[in-house]
């Protein structure tokens, strides 16, 4: 990981992954089957680390947890609803090597260990039975997690409220772009808001009950 990267990864771990949203939109965003195993889960943003694990395999995970370098979030692809991708002992290895969190379209198990290390881990669910460890796969290729294509070097924000993608390619201009954001809510008193939003609601409700105002 470069010192760009770790900058960037800094920056993005102090910026909510629902303005993230707003900047980036939906296709950017995770979907709902992956989300935070134990809470209160901190806010977690690091370069994504790729594996694809097929259904009923685990050993890629296991190997990158060994190869990820510090800081990285790893990105699983597997959507398997019968095995569990790793357990507390990989967990607890990875946090050791510095990985900031696992982010798996699949399952785990021993989630009270997970729970009690205080890894972030963001799954579909847990599951006691462990997958098996024979199918070899490329690592940092392009996966595909809840819905969304994650590529090596992708920064990755989670939290509570969810998974977002930043793009490598966009993480400048997202960065800007969400930090103008914030400052401006910042500017905006809650009295502000209200009166605006209601304008905005009230407008399309107008326009809605009046079709000639809603070419205009």
């Amino acid at each position: 990981m470069t010192d760009t990267t770790e900058t960037a990864a800094a920056a993005f771990a102090e910026i909510p992954g629902t303005t993230l949203a707003d900047v980036l939109g939906r296709a950017q965003v995770m979907d709902i089957t992956v989300r935070p195993l134990w809470s209160p889960v901190p806010r977690v943003a690091g370069p994504a680390f790729t594996v694809r694990c097929p259904p009923g395999d685990n050993l890629m995970l296991h190997a990158a947890v060994h190869r990820a370098p510090p800081g990285a979030v790893i990105v699983v692809e597997s959507g398997d609803l019968h095995h569990a991708l790793a357990g507390g002992n990989v967990c607890a290895v990875a946090q050791r090597r510095g990985v900031a969190a696992f982010v798996a379209d699949g399952l785990i198990r021993d989630l009270a260990e997970v729970r009690g290390l205080g890894f972030p881990v963001f799954a579909r669910g847990v599951i006691p039975f462990p997958g098996s460890k024979k199918a070899v796969e490329p690592l940092n290729g392009p996966v595909r997690c809840a819905g969304v294509t994650v590529h090596a070097g992708d920064v990755v924000v989670a939290d509570e409220e969810g998974i977002v993608v930043v793009p490598a390619a966009r993480v400048q201009d997202t960065l800007t772009a969400a930090r103008a954001k914030l400052a401006e809510e910042a500017d905006e008193t809650i009295e502000a808001w209200e009166q605006a939003h209601r304008t905005r609601i009230d407008e399309i409700l107008r326009a809605h009950a009046d079709p000639d105002r809603a070419s205009d």
